[in-house]
């Protein structure tokens, strides 16, 4: 085994035993998803964020979130969205709804390059909870549950991050299972 290969070996096993996963290409919605892809490169191919990014198209998005960056994106599932009462998306997608549509999306953004070891460090770090502000202005507390990582938002509504560190060319994705709304 090379010296390279060991390293990454043993900082796998680090991570892994941190209750952090990683994985080089980890499958998202039945597709795999490249750290030389950006966010929105690789959104459109999950099956699990048909919704998602249908709203980044609506809001008007796309060139943001295919910009450089670098951007955490705590993405909720098509199964998030639908937790929403009835009618919220299908409304939250017409044109006059656009602001409030953005205000939503972008309160599932921070900017910067966050990973879930870097969650688990700052949310230990302070005392159990660690807060962000997102690109809308909103907040989101992080808070370390057992081994897992949750979001709350401003509502107190909370989202697990169940699959952490999905790596992009320009920044990182924390695939959650709630949608984040602001106050």
């Amino acid at each position: 085994m090379t010296m390279k290969l060991l390293k990454a070996a043993m900082f796998s096993v680090a991570l892994a035993m941190s209750g952090t996963a990683y994985a080089a290409n980890p499958m998202v919605g039945g597709a795999p998803m490249y750290a030389s892809k950006n966010i929105v490169e690789n959104a459109v191919n999950s099956k699990d964020h048909t919704t998602l990014v249908a709203a980044v198209k609506a809001a008007g998005l796309v060139k943001t979130l295919e910009g450089p960056g670098p951007f955490t994106v705590f993405a909720p599932t098509n199964k998030a969205f639908a937790k929403l009462p009835k009618g919220t998306v299908d409304t939250l997608l017409k044109p006059e709804n656009k602001d409030k549509l953005v205000k939503i999306l972008t309160a599932h953004v921070v900017a910067g390059k966050v990973t879930a070891e870097d969650l688990i460090r700052d949310i230990k770090k302070n005392g159990g909870k660690y807060n962000m502000t997102t690109v809308s202005g909103d907040s989101l507390t992080a808070e370390l549950k057992g081994k897992h990582v949750y979001i709350i938002d401003e509502s107190g509504g909370a989202a697990e991050v169940t699959i952490p560190d999905v790596m992009q060319s320009n920044g990182v994705i924390h695939v959650v299972n709630a949608v984040l709304l602001p106050k």
